[in-house]
């Protein structure tokens, strides 16, 4: 699937289809990788996934928590930004693998950064910032994903 959006929020809009569409989290764990330059829009893409995902609070970029936590009706989600990681095993110590069952849903910012230590992507959202224009590609990335992919109307 690919979409151009020419705004931050038509880029909430990309991201809030994608949770209307998504699989019940409480079944099996999702991810979603997001990757991009820094201002390509992936917090706002974010941004608008929580908020149609009912959460009503401000979204913050995690990019020094390395992840914030938000209640959703039936799980979890993590939203984690790797960019500050220099290496993959500093996510043992975030305690992620409590985190990587059903009842989850992650939202991975920068997820090159952890390869080897996150779980596989079901959804591989890319961000790409032009000067007029930024072009959001998502590919599915299991069996889920392609299921996601197929609700959203890719």
């Amino acid at each position: 699937m690919h979409i151009a959006t020419r705004s931050a929020e038509q880029t909430e809009v990309h991201g809030a289809r994608f949770a209307r569409a998504r699989p019940r989290a409480a079944e099996a764990l999702l991810v979603v990788y997001l990757t991009g330059d820094l201002g390509a829009g992936k917090t706002t893409w974010v941004r608008g996934f929580l908020a149609a995902s009912g959460v009503a609070g401000a979204v913050r970029s995690p990019t020094y928590t390395l992840v914030e936590f938000y209640e959703l009706a039936d799980a979890t989600a993590v939203h984690l930004d790797l960019y500050r990681l220099q290496q993959p095993a500093e996510l043992e110590g975030l305690g992620v693998r409590d985190w990587a069952g059903p009842g989850y849903l992650w939202l991975i910012e920068w997820p090159e950064r952890g390869t080897g230590a996150l779980p596989r992507a079901d959804l591989a959202v890319t961000l790409r910032a032009g000067r007029d224009v930024h072009d959001i590609t998502a590919d599915a990335q299991s069996a889920v994903g392609a299921d996601w992919l197929l609700r959203v109307g890719a």
